[in-house]
Formats: structure tokens, C-alpha cells, sequence
């Protein structure tokens, strides 16, 4: 018999977007299966025309790949069909308190959309990007993540440091001034760094900051810590052989019982079956 926090889970209902060269739609559905709950998987231009169905969900999750083939710069032409067709739903939903994860292109995505950091609370305002690598080469890695323990981030709740693979071209993070820097760290919404793999500190050396990202930031949140924006792929750490050095750690007997990239979603389900039933 299910007891009632798993009936919970099975409640949650994530929203992901698909389409126009999006490609990690698979991995993301099947990260909230094995949280326990059937997510909605549904292509961006049916979501145009039905609307109606963001009310209808918890989670909104915009995921990685290449949406449009990155012309005009990373996101921006998702962002753009998004603000034009669904800007008053999504306000909906951001009002409504409900969650919205973006990661890779997603995190480009809500970034040019205004959706993180939104500091002071000011939602759907650009006040940062999602840039070129100061590399200026597309980087497929892993890397090593630090979370703030001090952020109100929901889905990096109980995360000290935690791997996952990286895959972009455009993933450094920048502000529009020092004062939006300061103001977004001041409030902790730094949720993620960049961190050298033996201090475990953020860090600014590459190739463990494989972008330059400003004060090694990988990952940041709204003011409430419910929408979250990451350029690291949780979704592609789902089962402990997923990692680059999983013989060696089964070996010396470290291997995890799951991919480390679950947890993300873990505590989105988790939040969502305790606050927005």
C-alpha cells in the first residue's frame, strides 16, 4: 500500500516544453518518474495554443538543447515566442508561487526572459545573460558544483557539492552592473557555483569554471528560490553508471546508489507535494 507521501508525489504535475530543436525532453520526463510522478511533456507551439494547461500544473520545466539553433544568441527566439504568446499565463503561474526550472538552454531561455535573478522581485526585467565561453569553444565536461547553503533555492535544498556534465557554447553568466551582482548575492540567489574539485571552493580557474561565469556562478534563483536557472545537466545524472568515473568509484566502493542529478528533482517534487496541493 502507497503511503500518503508517495500518493503526493504521484499528484505532482511538471509541464515540459519541447520543441524547435530542444532535445533532453526524454531524460527530463524520466528524471520526475523516478520521483514519482508523471510529468506532461508537450511541444511549445501546442502550449500557444492551449494556454489554459499551465494552470493545470506545478512544475515548468524548460530544458536543454538547441532551440532554434541558437541564432540571435542562446534562448533567445524560445524567450521571444514565450513573451509574445504566453507572458501573461507564465506572470500567472510565477504569481501562483508554482516552480519553474530551466536548465542548459532553459536557464538561457528564463534568463532572457527575466524570469532569474529578478532581483527585488523584479520579474520578467533582463538584468542578466547567458553569454559566449571566454574559451570561445563549445565545452562538453564535468564539473564540480558547490551549493550556497545559504540560498532559498528549492531544488538545491540538503546539496553540499554535487558533479554533473556540462555541454554549451554560451554558458557564461553576466550581469547588467555591479549593483545587480551585489543585490542578487546579497540575497543569496548565487544558488550554484563553479567549485575546484579538491577545496571544493568556487573558483574562476579552468577548466572546473568551463565558462567564466561571473564569481564562478553555475547556477542562480529568484528571489524566492522557487524558479531556478542552471547551465550543469541534472537530468543527464540520473543512475550512478551516468558518471564519467563511475568504474573507479565502484572500485573504491564510493559509487552512489543513484545519479546525484535526481536530488534536483527530488526536492521540486518534494516542495511542490507539501505547497502547492
Amino acid at each position: 500500500m502507497t503511503d500518503s507521501k508517495t500518493r503526493s508525489r504521484q499528484c505532482v504535475k511538471p509541464l515540459i516544453i519541447t520543441g524547435f530543436g530542444l532535445n533532453c525532453e526524454a531524460e527530463t520526463a524520466a528524471a520526475f518518474r523516478l520521483c514519482g510522478c508523471q510529468p506532461t511533456l508537450i511541444h511549445l507551439n501546442d502550449l500557444i495554443a492551449q494556454p489554459e494547461l499551465l494552470e493545470h500544473h506545478h512544475i515548468l520545466v524548460f530544458i536543454g538543447g538547441f532551440s532554434f539553433g541558437d541564432h540571435l544568441g542562446a534562448g533567445t527566439v524560445f524567450a521571444s515566442r514565450i513573451r509574445h504568446h504566453l507572458i501573461e499565463k507564465l506572470r500567472s503561474f510565477v504569481d501562483d508561487g508554482k516552480l519553474i526550472l530551466g536548465i542548459c538552454n532553459g536557464f538561457q531561455t528564463i534568463t532572457r526572459l527575466g524570469l532569474v535573478p529578478a532581483v527585488d522581485g523584479a520579474y520578467f526585467q533582463v538584468d542578466a545573460a547567458l553569454t559566449h565561453n571566454d574559451s570561445n569553444c563549445f565545452r562538453d565536461d564535468w564539473v564540480l558544483l558547490k551549493a550556497n547553503p545559504n540560498s532559498p533555492c528549492v531544488f538545491t535544498r540538503g546539496i553540499e557539492c554535487i558533479p554533473l556534465p556540462i555541454r554549451h557554447g554560451e554558458g557564461k553568466f553576466t550581469v547588467r552592473d555591479q549593483t545587480t551582482l551585489e543585490k542578487l548575492r546579497a540575497a543569496h540567489q548565487d544558488a550554484l557555483y563553479y567549485a575546484d574539485p579538491v577545496t571544493h571552493e568556487p573558483t574562476m580557474e579552468f577548466p572546473y569554471n568551463p565558462n567564466g561565469s561571473v564569481e564562478a556562478i553555475a547556477g542562480v534563483c529568484d528571489p524566492t528560490g522557487r524558479i531556478f536557472g542552471l547551465m550543469p545537466h541534472p537530468e543527464a545524472y540520473l543512475s550512478p553508471y551516468n558518471h564519467c568515473n563511475w568504474r573507479n568509484q565502484f572500485i573504491n566502493g564510493v559509487l552512489p546508489e543513484k545519479g546525484l542529478g535526481v536530488i534536483i528533482f527530488e526536492n521540486a517534487v518534494e516542495f511542490a507535494a507539501g505547497h502547492l496541493l
